[in-house]
């Protein structure tokens, strides 16, 4: 039993888009049409009927019979056809009346160019949440206000007021900008270079359609090939991770994000607080989804042409071919700057090269081929380093020499634009060169006039490569499932808020890791000399004191640590410091005693911190780098996004300095990098269920270049702020990205007495979808996907990782679990997954069971399931397209209380529910 169509992910590129009203519209009304020279509304109604797009143009204008000589109406009501799109050029104060008057007219879509909004104070955010109401009347989209508009090249459609007759040229790049200023320079330098546009975007204030609802559609969009975005904010932090995640796995989206330089985020109470400035996690929140984040203009369009034409490297070493060695040296310089590497020489590849340069060639890395390099030397050079394994791209530097012919050897160069890594060209010159780079171009090899420009490139190619190897890599299962305990953690946090404190003390704050199984140092209190001398006797010497307060976050600022203590004497003597330290710094009400823990050997170990903070737009923050009381100073860190599995939590540490020392230096054997990816996990865990945590910190984390002991992975502190005790459930700080479901996790037991687990797929299931896969007949296969699929094709491992690592945001798949008693090994039996619509309410199902547990009840039981999650989410129409063969899905569709439908096809049937 089986559900037809994989056109749970085919069909959302073949519904109707709500914003095809604003892109694809066959009828527009310009309100505010004007024929007052240089004003918005006579501008944009020129560009409107001086570009035509095969739909009819409608002036609004209570004042005029006509404008432009086209009849104008005194109101959208008055418009004697429905009108798909309107764009509106009047006054701020008018525009909420205007946006009512469109819903009520039923229009779909709108373009507010209008300014005098948020960005004036109160009165124009005011103006925006009334304009707001008025549109989630109706199922209208609005882009703006306070933009320039849109254009659709493949169309005609110019709906902006850009200056003059400018229409920007067809092409295959999409362009989304905040700035509409920035738009009308953009458009006029494309004209010089010769840069098409799928589409070109002015999205404003972004108070309806934001980036991730545009990044969808040209997702979509079959002009589209690659997506560029000047950005200034973020807006709706989950929408757009949410899109980027999804599209950036099919096309590039390269983003310039305004705002680099802007103050870091001001110290808070933890290490983190001081260490999470706000561009560094929009450099997290791009990486987490596969977007490239450039640093100029010219390397927006730049990447965007280059990832159209060469594959990704596979790796950061690029190998340099030049016939001079100044221009070798300053894209070597400019490689190795931006962090990547120059690819070492296979002895073959020396060994080959040798037979046929001359003597006097570099022997090395850049290769230079000497001044008088014909034609002939170019290519079998190329040749060679092509076939060499450690090369992940290759870059060819001409600079024009008197011996030097550019255009024969850009003809001989031609054949290399696709050997499956990426091949640059430097063609240094003017008129001289400009043939040949001309061919190169032509054959798919990006060319740039200057070296160092192409070394960026090849990083920038690197590090999109780089960004997406973590949504295709399948992590391991992390094993957080046994070891924590929530309910321990949330008992001790409803405690300290009961008492007032919003502010764990380090017993607490320990025993919250511990609840979720990170390994902490034992920890016990002490509130005079006496007891803390017991206490050190017990644990045994040497010890460390510590001072014991709910009000003090820096213990290191009022003297209150002391280490190495290996006696009574010494014990008491530090007891009494610290009491004293603290009564003369922040008074005597701050000092509750001291903790006494054991020292820990420090030798072949690595301080490290871990900690969580809170971002005002993207929210929880992980941090992990180089720990100890010098963390703000050595500014060794890294920043994620929660929730984390084992590969995003390695690609944290892999951004850090320390990583190459965990990784063993110097004589110093490897930490065990697998149980620190666990404990990230862990810890990230805590962060996502924890949401009254504000601020967390373990530092240091001490970590040991031996095998796993009590003592080689452990918190020696640890600092827990607590939210606001005002703060109420809906004000909490949102995830940025949605984390595991747990909601759905339930156990079931199927027709002839297997006790199963459904819930929602992980990426980790990708080793188990393989296995369900294998059990599959031809005819499941079939009624599955419509037509048959090779398993090859159905387990490749790009496949599944977009069925496996999915977000929960978008849609949701659930999955039999059966963990087999006697060998304890699981297999998944049936997945349901239900897939949202982009840009509306609805959803599709997708069904597959596994041929030998058919007739059980699992196909009825996960269907029931999943329409429960669709009313979670407040779908209103669920459906599936289903083979009329296929009767035992149709069965269990009625079942379920859904509505059968013919369809045009007769061979497929339609089911629906209204949920």
């Amino acid at each position: 039993m089986q559900l037809g169509s994989d056109r749970a992910y085919d069909i959302l590129r073949t519904q109707h888009q709500p914003l095809d009203a604003i892109f694809a519209p066959k009828s527009i009304a310009v309100i505010g049409a004007s024929e007052r020279e240089n004003s918005v509304g006579r501008t944009v109604l020129w560009n409107l009927i001086s570009h035509p797009f095969g739909g009819t143009v409608f002036p609004v204008n209570p004042k005029r019979h006509s404008v432009l000589g086209i009849k104008a109406y005194p109101n959208i009501a008055a418009v004697p056809e429905p009108v798909d799109l309107v764009i509106i050029a009047t006054p701020a104060l008018t525009v909420p009346s205007v946006i009512g008057e469109c819903v009520d007219a039923g229009v779909k879509g709108a373009i507010v160019l209008s300014a005098g909004f948020k960005e004036i104070g109160t009165v124009g955010t005011e103006l925006e949440q009334q304009v707001l109401q008025q549109v989630r009347r109706g199922k209208m989209r609005l882009i703006g206000p306070n933009c320039l508009g849109v254009m659709n090249p493949h169309t005609g459609l110019n709906a902006t007021f850009a200056n003059s007759m400018s229409m920007a040229l067809p092409g295959k790049v999409g362009f989304i900008s905040q700035s509409g200023a920035l738009c009308t320079a953009i458009l006029d330098w494309s004209f010089h270079e010769n840069v098409g546009f799928s589409a070109f975007i002015s999205i404003g204030s972004m108070l309806d359609v934001g980036w991730g609802d545009l990044i969808d559609y040209l997702g979509d969009d079959p002009h589209t090939e690659s997506i560029v975005i000047y950005m200034e904010s973020i807006g709706n932090a989950r929408s757009f991770l949410s899109a980027a995640r999804e599209v950036a796995l099919t096309k590039p989206i390269i983003v310039i994000k305004a705002g680099r330089t802007s103050a870091a985020a001001k110290a808070a109470a933890s290490h983190t607080g001081a260490l999470t400035g706000s561009d560094d996690v929009f450099d997290a929140a791009f990486r987490r989804s596969g977007v490239l984040r450039v640093k100029s203009i010219s390397d927006l369009f730049d990447m965007a042409e280059v990832l159209a034409k060469q594959p990704r490297p596979k790796g950061p070493r690029l190998t340099i071919i030049t016939n001079a060695g100044g221009p070798g040296v300053l894209a070597t310089d400019a490689l190795i700057t931006d962090g990547g590497e120059l690819a070492e020489l296979s002895k073959e590849t020396y060994q080959a090269l040798n037979e046929f340069l001359p003597p006097q060639w570099s022997h090395n890395n850049p290769i230079d081929l000497l001044g008088d390099a014909d034609p002939i030397r170019y290519a079998k050079a190329l040749e060679i380093i092509a076939k060499d394994p450690n090369s992940d791209g290759l870059l060819a530097i001409l600079t024009p020499q008197a011996m030097t012919d550019p255009t024969q050897i850009a003809h001989q160069l031609k054949p290399f634009a696709q050997i499956g890594k990426p091949v640059l060209a430097s063609w240094m010159g003017d008129a001289d060169v400009e043939a040949g780079a001309e061919i190169l171009n032509q054959a798919s090899i990006p060319t740039f006039p200057f070296p160092d420009t192409a070394a960026n490139v090849f990083y920038y190619m690197w590090r999109y490569s780089y960004n997406l190897r973590a949504l295709y890599e399948t992590p391991v299962l992390a094993d957080n499932g046994d070891t924590c305990d929530r309910t321990i953690a949330e008992t001790i946090i409803q405690k300290a808020r009961q008492a007032g404190r919003t502010l764990l003390t380090e017993v607490e704050s320990k025993q919250v890791l511990a609840a979720y199984g990170i390994p902490t140092v034992a920890t016990q209190v002490a509130t005079n000399a006496e007891e803390a001398v017991k206490l050190a006797e017990e644990i045994g010497y040497p010890v460390v004191l510590k001072v014991f307060s709910q009000t003090i976050t820096h213990k290191t600022d009022v003297n209150g640590v002391h280490l190495n203590l290996h006696n009574a004497d010494a014990v008491r003597e530090a007891y009494n410091a610290i009491a004293s330290s603290v009564t003369t710094k922040v008074g005597a009400n701050s000092f509750a005693g001291v903790t006494v823990q054991p020292m820990i050997d420090l030798r072949n170990s690595y301080e490290l911190i871990l900690g969580s903070s809170i971002d005002t737009q993207f929210g929880p923050v992980l941090l992990f780098g180089t720990g100890g009381q010098l963390v703000e100073v050595f500014q060794d860190k890294a920043l994620g996004l929660p929730p984390l599995n084992t590969t995003l939590a390695r690609r944290m540490m892999e951004q850090t300095r320390i990583y190459k020392a965990l990784q063993g230096v110097r004589g110093r054997k490897a930490v065990n990098l697998e149980a620190l990816e666990q404990l990230l996990v862990r810890f990230s865990q805590l962060v996502v269920e924890q949401r009254l945590i504000k601020e967390i910190d373990i530092n240091p984390l001490l970590v040991k270049a031996e095998k796993i002991t009590q003592n080689s992975l452990v918190a020696l502190d640890a600092r827990i702020v607590l939210h606001d005790l005002d703060i109420t459930e809906a004000q909490l700080p949102k995830l940025a990205i949605r984390p595991y479901p747990t909601q759905y996790v339930d156990s079931w037991t199927t027709r002839n007495g297997m006790q199963v687990t459904i819930r929602p797929i992980r990426p980790e299931d990708e080793p188990l979808m393989i296995k369900l896969h294998h059990t599959l007949s031809e005819e499941s296969v079939f009624f599955r996907y419509f037509h048959l699929i090779k398993l090859s094709q159905r387990i490749a491992h790009e496949r599944l990782t977009r069925l496996c690592f999915i977000d929960y945001d978008r849609e949701m798949a659930l999955v039999v679990d059966y963990q087999n008693p006697k060998t304890e090994e699981h297999e998944l039996l049936a997945i349901g997954r239900l897939s949202k619509l982009h840009g509306t309410n609805e959803a599709e199902f997708a069904m597959l069971v596994s041929d030998r547990y058919q007739c059980q009840g699992l196909g009825t039981e996960v269907l029931r399931r999943l329409l429960q999650v669709g009313r979670d989410e407040h779908l209103t129409l669920i459906s599936a397209e289903i083979l009329a063969e296929n009767s035992a899905m149709q069965r269990v569709c009625e079942k379920l209380g859904f509505r059968i439908y013919p369809t045009a096809e007769t061979s497929v049937v339609r089911a629906e529910i209204i949920t």
